[in-house]
């Protein structure tokens, strides 16, 4: 099977300021059919608005809106109103596209520099997962219903942490699992629908989430792997984790809500 990308779509990509996001959306857009939509969220309005130029100069054929939004905030209903604003800017409705394609990017890291023995603020860990698991799953209901009748493509940004333990990585590690299986059990929902569910672990990737995890970690042994791999210029970039993750989208060589490294 191949995935055939160059459809009239609408696109909606979280965290899309910096990082993984940011260069899935340039080079998704890059791929989409003429009169596509191309959503883009994240905090920094600023930084939107550059991902956005960059869209622009390659694609004059697309609509690209930009959404300034506080993932540890919000909840259905704010997610409802953008969608819904998302298509009147466009001048769109949801049954003019041929696919709804959503990449599910955006996640903080949390503390690294405590143990898991040490970290008892039930409120830090509420606020870390209603940013990380909660708003993430209230934006994909709330896309699932708009998109109803229309094949979708939706892609959870996950980890290797989310399969695997690692040490002062608790609120990061229980996140991206928690966050996987919901997708994995919405995959099984929709095994007999148009939809199709993609955990994409993308590598360690040379980003500021890295960065923090290098300088704050109580980990010694990932503070010098990660250590190791920019110092020797191993540490993988957006661009590589970008090119692997289309590559395995047009394949299409995987079950339905499969976990997929970028090492695999």
């Amino acid at each position: 099977m191949v995935l055939d990308l160059a459809k009239k779509t609408f696109f909606l990509v979280t965290g899309a300021s910096r990082g993984i996001g940011k260069c899935m959306a340039i080079e998704v857009a890059k791929k989409l059919q003429a009169g596509s939509v191309i959503i883009l969220m994240a905090r920094d309005q600023v930084a939107l608005e550059k991902t956005k130029t960059e869209i622009e100069s390659v694609r004059r054929d697309v609509t690209v809106l930009i959404y300034s939004v506080d993932l540890g905030k919000a909840k259905a209903e704010h997610f409802q109103e953008l969608l819904s604003d998302s298509l009147k800017k466009s001048n769109t409705s949801s049954c003019d596209f041929e696919r709804a394609f959503i990449i599910h990017n955006a996640g903080t890291v949390g503390d690294v520099s405590k143990a898991a023995k040490d970290v008892t603020d039930t409120d830090v860990w509420s606020d870390y997962y209603h940013t990380n698991v909660f708003s993430t799953i209230a934006l994909n209901g709330e896309f699932f219903k708009v998109f109803a009748q229309i094949p979708k493509l939706v892609i959870n940004i996950t980890s290797l942490c989310g399969i695997e333990p690692f040490a002062s990585m608790s609120y990061y590690c229980s996140g991206k699992a928690a966050r996987e299986m919901y997708f994995k059990v919405l995959a099984v929902e929709e095994q007999n629908t148009d939809t199709l569910v993609l955990n994409y672990a993308p590598g360690p990737i040379d980003t500021d989430m890295t960065v923090v995890i290098q300088k704050e970690t109580i980990n010694k042994d990932l503070q010098e792997a990660f250590k190791s791999q920019r110092d020797s210029k191993t540490m993988l970039t957006t661009e590589q984790t970008t090119k692997k993750f289309i590559h395995i989208l047009e394949e299409v060589e995987f079950k339905s809500g499969a976990h997929i490294d970028y090492f695999d």
